[in-house]
């Protein structure tokens, strides 16, 4: 349980699984990535363990480089009240993506946690050579290939949203976790009501099933709480894990792009 919170999105999100769908190109709503991908979104959300006690925090972020060099997803973890006495945690991790389907061409992870763990990971993917470059700390580096382009588990999430999410249809989203490209399978589940910061409303309830473990061990299935709208925000996540659950809920959001405000 000290081990907080994976995402996703992504990451937070999986099960161990033999996906074997057939792979196809990506069903992208346009609308939906135009608003997620505007580069002024901004979410928080409240962890808890199995729903009651809060152990953390978690800020997500999308803005544009001054480089031009499109888009930085931003997440950082952080404790909560006594648990910073027993296990701090303020991890950060940083996705960079570019080109039309948001593929991500630099990752870097900064975990700050414990009384002596300091971890630095880098990631450089080559998505027109399928090949991927991986060093922790100052360890030599690694070099993997792929058998086509990839997500990582935070570029993965964000592209899940600006799917189509058809009830009842299947679609694998390329995702490279643990020194391998995995093909993970989304299932959505159709519309369900759903309490949020914007009041009671629609939401797409989405699952998608990963055969990785990720930064954090994991044990069971993730699902996740979409609005209904363009902006896909994610309303609520619950993961199960060895000993209960975590459910992450959002607390605030910000996007100029996006039509929903909170709720005062």
């Amino acid at each position: 349980m000290m081990k907080l919170f994976p995402l996703i999105l992504i990451i937070l999100f999986f099960r161990p699984v033999s996906i074997i769908a057939e792979e196809l190109p990506l069903t992208i709503n346009r609308d939906a990535l135009a608003v997620i991908y505007s580069g002024q979104e901004k979410m928080h959300f409240s962890i808890s363990w199995s729903g009651g006690i809060k152990i953390g925090d978690l800020y997500m972020s999308i803005t544009p480089l001054d480089s031009g060099e499109g888009l930085a997803i931003t997440a950082r973890v952080t404790d909560y009240g006594l648990f910073k006495f027993f296990y701090p945690v303020d991890d950060t991790f940083i996705t960079y993506i570019r080109g039309p389907l948001k593929l991500p061409y630099r990752y870097e992870v900064r975990q700050l946690e414990g009384s002596d763990m300091d971890v630095r990971r880098l990631t450089l993917y080559d998505q027109d050579n399928f090949s991927v470059i991986y060093r922790k700390n100052d360890n030599p580096q690694v070099a993997y290939s792929m058998e086509g382009t990839a997500y990582n588990e935070f570029s993965s999430f964000f592209i899940t949203r600006a799917l189509q999410l058809v009830p009842d249809y299947q679609e694998i989203v390329p995702t490279f976790v643990d020194d391998k490209r995995h093909r993970v399978a989304v299932k959505v589940f159709g519309l369900e009501p759903r309490k949020s910061i914007f009041g009671t409303m629609d939401t797409i309830k989405v699952m998608p099933k990963m055969s990785f473990k990720g930064l954090y061990d994991k044990d069971g299935d993730t699902v996740f709480w979409l609005t209904d709208d363009n902006c896909r925000i994610p309303v609520e996540i619950d993961s199960k894990i060895l000993i209960g659950s975590l459910v992450a809920e959002l607390v605030d959001y910000s996007n100029p792009a996006c039509h929903l405000k909170k709720q005062e």
